[in-house]
Formats: structure tokens, sequence, C-alpha cells
């Protein structure tokens, strides 16, 4: 995939608000035909996107309308997300089906749309979370999936190599419309952006942009990787701790 896509389909999951809607937005702006997969419309039409309802944990559905599609380029895996739930507080069955949205779900969709991206030599980008990395308390299975789809996103790029390329966004905060249900108004948004080494949360823009650098002909040879997408990161938490009571050292 060129980095001017014209005519060529790109199918966003979960494409309708927050980083999807950026994704897709910025896909759009190549000029590939999008289109939005979820199982509500967005609040507001995006521009140059399509959205067709679709419910991801149906996989007859899923398989019914990839079938439907002339083609496919580019499969971005984008739909998950996960309530605040500590693991005793709910059954393994609730647990399960985050891990179903986060994890099963882009198997589903890569699994449908894998005959048209063969054919179009075409590029799947995993959307995963810095969650997949580290300790995630209060979202642990949505954690214990992200870790797994970016596990299953270098099984599958070598497996369906070289026809297909499969890489991997691993995403940092970023402020979307819902943000201040994670990090409190804006107050508490500028506080955790002052945790984040560049400064702010990431725009859904940022990631739109790395996803489509992903399926471009600029990553050619990029295949089984896990691109960070997170602003440098966060500071360890122990260097705070040790400089709590301390004074800076000053030169004269």
């Amino acid at each position: 995939m060129d980095n001017s896509p014209s005519g060529r389909t790109v199918v966003v999951t979960g494409g309708t608000r927050g980083v999807g809607a950026g994704i897709a937005q910025a896909f759009a702006a190549t000029g590939a035909q999008v289109l939005a997969c979820a199982r509500r419309p967005p609040e507001q039409p995006l521009d140059g996107v399509e959205f067709i309802p679709l419910d991801l944990r149906d996989p007859p559905a899923v398989r019914a309308f990839f079938d439907a599609l002339p083609r496919v380029d580019v499969l971005v895996n984008n739909a998950g997300g996960t309530p605040y739930r500590r693991l005793a507080d709910a059954d393994a069955e609730r647990h399960a089906r985050v891990i179903e949205l986060n994890l099963v779900t882009a198997l589903t969709a890569s699994l449908a749309a894998y005959e048209h991206l063969r054919r179009a030599r075409g590029a799947v980008v995993m959307i995963s979370s810095v969650s997949g990395g580290r300790p995630s308390p209060g979202s642990a299975a949505y954690g214990a999936a992200k870790a797994g789809l970016e596990n299953l996103a270098r099984s599958m790029a070598v497996e369906w190599a070289p026809e297909v390329r499969v890489n991997t966004l691993v995403v940092g905060m970023v402020r979307t419309e819902l943000a201040h249900l994670h990090y409190g108004g804006p107050d508490g948004i500028d506080a955790v952006s002052r945790t984040v080494p560049l400064g702010r949360l990431a725009d859904p823009s940022d990631i739109g942009a790395a996803a489509v650098f992903l399926a471009s002909d600029a990553a050619a040879y990029i295949s089984g990787a896990s691109l960070l997408v997170h602003g440098g990161g966060e500071r360890p938490a122990f260097l705070d701790a040790a400089t709590a009571n301390k004074p800076f050292d000053k030169e004269d």
C-alpha cells in the first residue's frame, strides 16, 4: 500500500469514535475507501468514512461482511475497551467477554479478511496497548488480551508472509472524548499529561498517522513488529520515590 492509496479499501473495526475514528479519518485523508465497523454509528458523521453496523463478536456476521466485499487492502483491528473492574469483583465469564472483545474479535476479523488480504498483498495493523506489557490493576483481563494480541500478530506475520504484513501499534494514553472518564476533568488530564515525557496525551490523529505508516510502502519491510506510540513511556515510579525528599544538585 503506497502513501496515496486512492481506490484501495481499508476496514477499521471499532472505527466510529476515539482512537478508531482517528485511524479511520487518517486513512480517509489518503484517499482510501474506509469502512468503519462497529455496533453503534458515530455520533457525528466522519468525513470520507462509511459506517457499517457489525457485531464483531458474531463470527458468522463477520464472515458474511467480508465475503460481500470486493476487496480489502488493509485491516485495522482496533475494536476493544474495558470498564474498570478488579478481578475479584466479577466472575470469570465476565472477564472472558473482555478478552473476547479485545483479542478474539481481532482473530475472527483477520481470518475472515485473509483471502482478500492475500490477493491484495495487504496489511493488518493490530491496535494494542501499553497495558499488555505491564501490570494492569483494574483492567487485568484487558491487559492480558492486549498481550495476547501482540503475540498473535507476531505469529500471524510469520504464517501469512510474504503475502500479508502484520504489525502492532502499542498505544499509550490518548485524549479522546471519553478521556475525562479515565483521568478526571481538565486538571486531571493536565496532571496525567505531565507524567508523559512528551508532555501530553496522544491525539487520535497521532495513532492514525502511525497506522497509515505501517500500512504504507514506507513500511514494506516491516512485519511482525510492535511500534510504541506512547510519547516516551512512563517515568519509573522509583525515580520519584528516590528523589522525593532530596534537593536537586545545582552547579554554581
